[in-house]
């Protein structure tokens, strides 16, 4: 090894000088990646590094080793040259730091997803809402459309998405609906955790090292434990309902937008990028454009993550790419719903009012699942371990490097613009972003009161919020940790960077002795254990930093163990004032059946079987079945002698509209009094008081009325009031309403579609008073004497 000392003439040829120039030119990465975590290509092959600065003067982005090079260039091999030849990119050997982080993020990865299908598996069952989609899927198999009772175009699921999945997946594999509905719900919740983990992997892989760089790095789980902790979380896992699919709709944009972050921007790389950067782009509008076909809220996630790729830097043609791909489906259905069903949303949304505000039933949603489980402490642990990994990256940025250029500030407003816009490209902006769509969802069920199914609404917010701390990172030190506590006296004494960049011999001696990658050669040559003050200081730190994180962790799987079978008071037994309920525990008491998934198994619930009965005596006779308070009587409403033969229809009225339609032939009409599948409901007012969910309640004399059923005693059930029946006939006759009507029933045509594509507008907003006294005068209609006066 040449001394240090000898004179710069004598130790260096001219070419050695020259390559030594251009290595000094380079800033010193201030990360260190790993190949398995980071596979984004630019347009010449080399991995673009995402903490890379953007500069004025859209200097390239090399490879994975940070190294930022105006001609372009690519650092070469083990000596660290710096050459035009773009075929030279380094090939980076795995080491002890890349197979750390692989295994614990994979024995991590299994362990969580394993436990999250074994306790989703025990807890398998399909709700009674999550059987009412599986009717539309009888009426398409049957040649009736995507309708719920046929002959009434009415969209009584709220997820498009779901209903056409299970109708693909039951066309696909013929196999009983409910069992099609459990399986895909199942693979869709569990294939979510890993894939969500893996994303936030990739996020945290520019992390590894830690703040000196030079550590071994654990990936643990911990968001991914607080969401299969819950058991709402597992439950919904196999209900039927849409829950699996907007969590494996979440995770996987999560990971298109990390990929997507770490992609050259066009002001980065000069071009649009690859075939491959662009069409992956272009996947990611797409995908992000599904959200209001997943569930109409999660328009505002795929909206934001629309506006971060729409923002960044596209050309022209790029940006009018992902405009079209996102907006072609959800457009071309939303056309499609608003000249078939005549209703800018689903009928449930209507149902359930989405435009009103309960705050304060928000609220005790909210503390209905935070209370039972203690919520709030693992989320504070996950908030506190977001601060420390965002110290953890301001400590890493700041490390020392060689001189690195100041890149020129941007001066002109364009040259401002650009890279505010560069800067929407980059891992931190897809986390504010996905962040900020998490908690406007979150307080958007807050507004709307929650739901009355326990944790249900809030279990998607929460596990987008959850993503970017899906895994964390936990580093350890392996050099200079005793130095790093010893009181070290004199200065720091810096050596020459330049002698050991030219020395071969000195950088692979100290790139062996460290363990350390070759991104980090230069830190290392010049921060040796125990003569670098600022060094030891950030060895303390990240071994505090890593102390707490580690710490976190333990506590959260410890409270992870000790909440992951809480059963909330009087659960299946007593809904409560709040209205909110454990639907599964609920059921599953009152069957006596611990896992029910089949319509048949619902059969046991209070009045079904007794419905089931009754539809066999007056199928082919018609009427009205409405629930008695016997459990084991309905009464009926019969249809007048008259009625002809092809008129006689058999209605079933009762609020559970699931286990009440599945077990029905689909030739007997099944409506509801909160109006998710019978529109007269559900364009009545919410009731300011009404339990949440089922703030709808339209009196039964209305139904009587509509179905043509015979309005007087005794024909009619006692407990119906005459007067009442003929004030609904009456009101009925409103123009508006008849016109809504029309709108469903009327044969489909082209007239009626154009039709229906002008009149949806209205008919979304269009409400009706529930007492058909005031709808009469709400119309300007002649009020009918009264058969019974007061």
């Amino acid at each position: 090894m040449q001394s240090p000392d000898r004179p710069a003439d004598d130790r260096r040829t001219a070419d050695e000088a020259s390559r030594r120039s251009a290595r000094r030119a380079q800033p010193e990465p201030d990360d260190n990646p790993t190949r398995w975590l980071r596979l984004n290509l630019d347009d010449e092959g080399a991995v673009s590094d995402d903490e890379s600065a953007v500069n004025g003067d859209e200097s390239a982005v090399s490879d994975d080793k940070g190294a930022v090079s105006d001609d372009e260039s690519a650092v070469s091999d083990d000596e660290g040259a710096v050459n035009g030849d773009e075929s030279a990119k380094p090939r980076r050997r795995w080491g002890g730091r890349e197979w750390t982080a692989t295994i614990s993020f994979l024995i991590g990865t299994v362990a969580v997803t394993i436990f999250f299908a074994i306790g989703a598996w025990q807890r398998r069952w399909i709700a009674d809402d999550g059987l009412i989609v599986l009717r539309t899927l009888r009426n398409l198999f049957a040649g009736n459309g995507p309708v719920f009772n046929a002959g009434e175009r009415v969209e009584a699921n709220t997820s498009t998405a779901w209903t056409y999945l299970l109708w693909f997946w039951a066309w696909v594999t013929d196999g009983q609906l409910e069992y099609v509905a459990l399986w895909v719900a199942l693979v869709l919740s569990v294939a979510s955790i890993p894939i969500a983990m893996y994303g936030t992997a990739r996020l945290m892989g520019t992390r590894l090292g830690g703040i000196t760089g030079d550590g071994y790095t654990l990936l643990l789980p911990l968001g991914a434990i607080i969401y299969i902790a819950l058991p709402p979380a597992r439950d919904f896992a196999t209900s039927g309902l849409e829950n699996g699919l907007c969590i494996f709709w979440a995770a996987t944009l999560w990971c298109l937008l990390v990929s997507w972050s770490r992609r050259p921007s066009r002001r980065r790389s000069g071009d649009d990028g690859t075939r491959w950067g662009a069409a992956a782009t272009l996947f990611l509008a797409f995908w992000a454009g599904l959200a209001p076909l997943i569930r109409p809220e999660l328009a505002i996630v795929g909206g934001i993550a629309l506006m971060l790729v729409f923002l960044a830097p596209l050309g022209w043609r790029m940006r009018v790419g992902v405009v079209v791909v996102a907006a072609v489906l959800p457009v071309g259905y939303q056309i499609f719903r608003m000249g078939y069903y005549a209703l800018l949303v689903p009928n449930p949304a209507v149902a359930k009012d989405a435009s009103g505000s309960k705050w304060h039933q928000g609220f005790l949603y909210l503390a209905n699942l935070f209370g039972p489980y203690t919520l709030l402490l693992p989320v504070i642990l996950a908030f506190v371990a977001g601060i420390v990994l965002i110290v953890g990256v301001r400590l890493r940025r700041s490390r020392p490097t060689a001189a690195a250029p100041t890149p020129a500030r941007p001066q002109s407003r364009r040259e401002r613009v650009a890279g505010w816009s560069a800067r929407l490209q980059t891992p931190s902006a897809v986390v504010i972003a996905v962040l900020l769509a998490g908690a406007v969802v979150f307080v958007y069920w807050l507004r709307q009161g929650g739901d009355f199914m326990h944790g249900r609404v809030l279990l998607t917010p929460l596990f987008i919020l959850l993503l970017p701390l899906m895994v964390i990172p936990v580093t350890i030190p392996v050099h200079g940790i005793l130095a790093a506590f010893r009181r070290t006296p004199g200065a720091k004494q810096q050596p020459d960077t330049d002698d050991i960049a030219a020395d071969t011999d000195a950088v692979d001696d100290i790139a062996a002795d460290a363990d350390a990658p070759a991104d980090d050669i230069n830190s290392e040559a010049s921060d040796q254990p125990g003569t670098d003050p600022d060094r030891n200081r950030r060895t303390r730190l990240q071994l505090v930093g890593s102390a707490l994180m580690l710490g976190m962790w333990v506590a959260t799987v410890i409270w992870a163990v000790a909440a992951h079978e809480t059963v909330l008071p009087n659960a299946g037994i007593d809904i409560g004032r709040s209205g909110i309920v454990d639907e599964r525990r609920f059921y599953v008491t009152n069957m006596g059946n611990e896992n029910p998934v089949t319509a048949e198994d619902y059969l046991h619930y209070p009045r079904m079987q007794a419905m089931v009965e009754n539809i066999e005596k007056y199928r082919t006779e018609g009427g009205v079945l409405l629930a008695s308070f016997n459990y084991d009587e309905w009464y009926i409403a019969k249809l007048p002698e008259r009625t002809p033969a092809d008129k006689r229809q058999l209605t079933v009225y009762f609020l559970n509209l699931g286990m009440t339609s599945m077990n029905a032939p689909l030739d007997v009409r099944v409506v509801d009094q909160m109006g998710l599948a019978y529109p007269l409901a559900a364009h009545t007012e919410r009731l300011e008081d009404g339990r949440i969910g089922h703030d709808k309640v339209l009196p039964s004399e209305w139904v009587v009325a509509e179905a043509g059923a015979n309005p007087r005693k005794p024909v009619l059930p006692g407990y119906l009031d005459e007067d009442v029946v003929r004030q609904a006939q009456v009101a009925l006759t409103c123009p508006a309403t008849q016109d809504r009507f029309a709108s469903f029933e009327e044969p489909w045509s082209w007239s009626r579609f154009k039709r229906n594509l002008v009149q949806s507008f209205g008919f979304t907003d269009y409400r009706i008073n529930r007492n058909p006294e005031y709808e009469i005068q709400r119309c300007g209609l002649q009020m009918p004497e009264r058969l019974n006066p007061r």
